[in-house]
């Protein structure tokens, strides 16, 4: 997963194409955490996509534009637009992460 570092690669990435699959996280947060072991699973399992990562403390500004209300959260973009935002809430497990891109990605 490619770790995205400023406004301006983020606002590149998301013009793909192809949805990319971005998780919204921060250093601090247990949730994301426990998320990372098992997200590398899932990467595999939607392994024709690009995933991403944006540490919401370091990138200022994309949480709050993109209503990223708690973390991790997973979002897909596509030519520029969110198609699908899966909140923190509904991120604690490998089954309902994948669950949800299935549901997004078919």
């Amino acid at each position: 997963m490619e770790s995205i570092k400023s406004v301006e690669k983020f606002n590149e990435v998301i013009q793909s194409e192809n949805p990319v699959i971005i998780k919204f996280f921060a250093d601090w947060c247990p949730d994301c955490k426990r998320m990372n072991m098992f997200i590398g699973d899932v990467i595999e399992e939607f392994n024709g996509y690009n995933w991403y990562e944006v540490n919401s403390d370091e990138v200022k500004g994309l949480a709050e534009k993109y209503e990223v209300m708690g973390i991790p959260s997973m979002l897909v973009f596509k030519n520029g637009e969110k198609i699908a935002h899966q909140h923190s809430a509904n991120t604690k497990s490998p089954e309902s992460v994948s669950e949800f891109l299935t549901e997004q990605l078919g």
